[in-house]
């Protein structure tokens, strides 16, 4: 049963995702890498093809890495797919969650699509804060605890929910 990190942009799980498989010692996958390594950047799917197409293509990455099992990281948005959240009654799922404050130096300078500053950062979480809470397993805040400490948490967790 893959374990999967869902949470707003920002939120850290990449870095965390890594640090858990490697713990667990199980493959990594990062969805939004998987949409960049087979149709390339992100911000050019948008502007080029347009949300929709991107979200094709995402759900196509997103159950290709379920069906690999090990640690998967989603991107923000997969979650609005309703195949994937059907795909994650059968995972285990924790939310990364960060504040405000935090996320402000992670955003910074980045290529995402849907988020060009910190106001569009709260829209995002406001529009889908509800939906990542009801598809989780465990939440923790990565705001400013260690992350070696919230991975050991994570592969805790996931230890004692497997048969």
């Amino acid at each position: 049963m893959p374990v999967v990190l869902i949470g707003a942009p920002g939120a850290g799980k990449t870095t965390v995702g890594r640090r858990v498989a490697r713990a667990m010692g199980v493959p990594f996958t990062d969805t939004d890498r998987a949409v960049v390594d087979a149709h390339g950047s992100i911000a050019d799917i948008f502007r080029d093809h347009g949300e929709p197409r991107f979200r094709e293509i995402e759900r196509e990455e997103v159950a290709r890495a379920l069906a690999g099992g090990g640690v998967v990281s989603l991107g923000g948005g997969a979650v609005l797919d309703p195949a994937t959240r059907a795909d994650l009654a059968t995972s285990d799922v924790v939310l990364l969650t960060v504040s405000e404050a935090a996320v402000r130096a992670r955003i910074r300078g980045d290529d995402r699509p849907l988020v060009d500053g910190l106001e569009s950062w709260r829209r995002i979480v406001a529009a889908r804060e509800e939906l990542y809470r009801s598809l989780a397993d465990l939440t923790i805040d990565t705001s400013d605890r260690p992350l070696a400490r919230i991975a050991r948490e994570i592969e805790r967790f996931a230890r004692e929910r497997q048969p």
